[in-house]
């Protein structure tokens, strides 16, 4: 490393060098690793051994001593000068890297070592993974090959009992696969790693990188919303069982009975080919836009390809030294079967999640890439609760009136939207504790010495803590089939999802204080786009909440949403319909989205709007509608 000049104009000259250099590296770096990664993950490639080089280059830039050493001394330097807007910009940005490599640093050789080797044996069991295919009975009971969202959604909807019953087992085979294939010498080998860097085991490591949280931290919250939960999950499984039976219980069967019904009476108010249109009308009309952004979206299932939704973002956004803006390209997929019941609910679901993370880290206008990327240090709840906050509209009624039609345009009907919630709502706090089960597990799994932590072991601690946090002896979602646990970027950090709930319900809540309603709302998109987006991670979780709603992080609006009956939920659901219908609909569509969005199927484009003309998206609505119409049939259901 070259010598730092330590003052003066000197100092500046050579930390803006220094620093427009490792922002220009950085994406050069982080595109080739995206691009090998999306390629590979959605099986139009199998270059494993390329994208495992690709990562590995990444992380050694991410964790490299030398730029550390370096950033420090040029921020040292630079905060020497006196202040100027310029000097704070650089400042400011050098800061931006400093935290990044904090966060990513791995300075011993031997963390290195057991990173390199890490992402070596992370990378055979993901090819290994899209050759293993569970099977099932579907809704026509033929027996298929399945992905985790087929059988998520068979499980959830079939109204043969058997037929639910072999999309559960087709989920504990794939528990069944992870432990005999290697996870859980991937577990040790991340224990190794955490404790070369000097933390107790890999939870911790993850925990206190991505969060900035210890685990008394965080379980102190955990706990307490547990605690605060517990009565109305177990209100709404004693419910279950006096009107079915005690096999409501059973992981085939509490799903359906819960929720199956009203889903297949769903569907036809939630068809799969107008939901790319629905989510770029409701988006338009909040407000939402992603700066130029170029989008590619892979919505469909196909053999090899990765079996949960995501959002990666090859090209972050930024202004460069020259005040220019660099867009993002962003992708995002979800594992759809169109003609399978709830699959149109599950594609608008992901485009609105999804699709809520690509506007996020579209609008980081920051000084550096490193701000604008979903890596530590960024928080995971933090990128959570930008996509949840977008999704959770999905359930509101004024939303269901105005967006939920069926192909003929008749509106879902006020008694539907009803009984939607009967169905649901006595499950919110189940539904919240499935994801704080998986927080409880991971803690204890890592803890585990490794001479305990068997497969008979480990699955037995998966049953206990659905027990102990669910309520049930065997969960309908195997905690080992969450493909989150498999890959070090997502695993041991399935928490933010809790905790990005709780601030999603903490951001609406201000919301419907100011301005009284959410559905259509104008005023959404440009707020978000200030307070939560635009700073990045250059400000943590809490920050940014305050930002918006002046006050820190809190978990009580979810805890009484949880909590709240069908006759209370109905009662709010009534008042937003009223007051909707005293609005009146938006006579405008609100701004452009201001981003060229491909439609792909692996290499094949199947609809794109074009330069983003009104004209050009109204015909990738039309050529995508026609395109899924013309390769699939309808999901057979009765509605009523």
């Amino acid at each position: 490393m070259r010598d730092t000049p330590t003052s003066g104009p000197a100092a500046l000259h050579a930390a803006q060098s220094f620093f427009d250099q490792l922002n220009r590296d950085y994406v050069a770096v982080h595109k080739r690793k995206e691009d090998l990664f999306w390629a590979t993950y959605m099986a139009t490639s199998d270059d494993h051994e390329g994208f495992g080089r690709a990562e590995t280059e990444f992380k050694a830039f991410i964790a490299d001593p030398e730029k550390l050493a370096a950033t420090r001394a040029h921020l040292a330097a630079v905060e020497a000068v006196p202040p100027s807007a310029a000097r704070d910009a650089l400042a400011h940005g050098l800061r931006g890297w400093l935290q990044l490599f904090e966060a990513n640093i791995v300075d011993n050789d031997e963390g290195r070592r057991l990173m390199a080797e890490l992402i070596d044996a992370e990378r055979i069991l993901f090819a290994r993974r899209k050759d293993f295919a569970p099977t099932h009975v579907n809704d026509r009971g033929d027996t298929e090959a399945a992905t985790l969202t087929m059988l998520s959604t068979n499980l959830a909807t079939n109204p043969d009992e058997a037929r639910r019953r072999s999309s559960y087992e087709g989920l504990h085979a794939v528990e069944r696969w992870v432990l005999d294939n290697g996870f859980l010498d991937i577990v040790a080998l991340r224990n190794r790693l955490a404790r070369a860097l000097g933390f107790a085991d890999y939870f911790e490591f993850k925990l206190r990188k991505n969060e900035r949280m210890t685990k008394a931290q965080l379980f102190s919250i955990l706990d307490d919303f547990v605690a605060r939960t517990e009565a109305a999950q177990q209100r709404a499984l004693d419910a279950l069982v006096a009107k079915h039976g005690p096999t409501a219980l059973e992981p085939w069967n509490l799903r359906f009975h819960s929720a199956g019904d009203v889903t297949r009476r769903l569907d036809p108010y939630m068809p799969f080919g107008p939901a790319l249109r629905r989510w770029v009308q409701s988006f338009r009309r909040l407000g939402i836009q992603y700066r130029g952004a170029t989008m590619r979206l892979d919505l469909l299932q196909r053999p090899g390809k990765y079996q949960n939704g995501f959002c990666h973002g090859p090209l972050p956004t930024w202004f460069d030294e020259q005040g220019r803006w660099h867009a993002g390209e962003i992708n995002f997929t979800a594992e759809a079967k169109p003609d399978q019941v709830g699959s149109g609910a599950r594609a608008i679901m992901t485009l609105f999640h999804e699709g809520g993370h690509a506007a996020h880290f579209a609008n980081v206008t920051q000084n550096a890439p490193c701000f604008s990327q979903e890596f530590a240090p960024t928080s995971m709840a933090y990128a959570e609760t930008q996509s949840m906050f977008c999704d959770s509209l999905l359930g509101d009624a004024d939303w269901l009136k105005r967006y939920a039609r069926t192909v003929d345009g008749e509106a879902m009907p006020d008694a539907l939207i009803r009984d939607r919630i009967a169905a649901t709502q006595p499950m919110r706090a189940f539904d919240e504790r499935a994801i704080a089960v998986v927080a409880y597990f991971e803690a204890a799994l890592y803890a585990m010495p490794d001479a305990e932590r068997t497969p008979e072991a480990v699955l037995a601690l998966a049953r206990a803590t659905e027990r102990r946090i669910q309520g049930v002896d065997r969960a309908p979602r195997p905690i080992l089939a969450i493909p989150h646990l498999l890959n070090q970027e997502s695993a041991a950090s399935y928490q933010g999802y809790l905790l990005a709930h709780m601030a999603v319900y903490q951001t609406r809540a201000f919301f419907l204080r100011r301005d009284g309603y959410l559905t259509d709302n104008p005023a959404i998109g440009p707020a978000l786009a200030e307070a939560y987006w635009a700073p990045g991670n250059s400000l943590s979780h809490d920050e940014t909440l305050r930002r918006l709603t002046g006050e820190g992080f809190s978990a009580r609006h979810l805890a009484e949403a949880c909590d709240e009956t069908v006759e209370q939920a109905w009662a709010r659901a009534q008042d937003q319909l009223e007051a909707a219908q005293r609005r009146g609909p938006r006579t405008d569509d609100g701004p452009p989205l201001e981003a060229h969005v491909r439609v792909v199927h692996g290499a094949e484009v199947l609809a794109d709007n074009g330069d983003g003309s009104e004209v050009a998206e109204q015909a990738m609505f039309e050529r995508f509608e026609r395109w899924i119409g013309t390769h699939y049939a309808a999901p057979s259901t009765v509605l009523q």
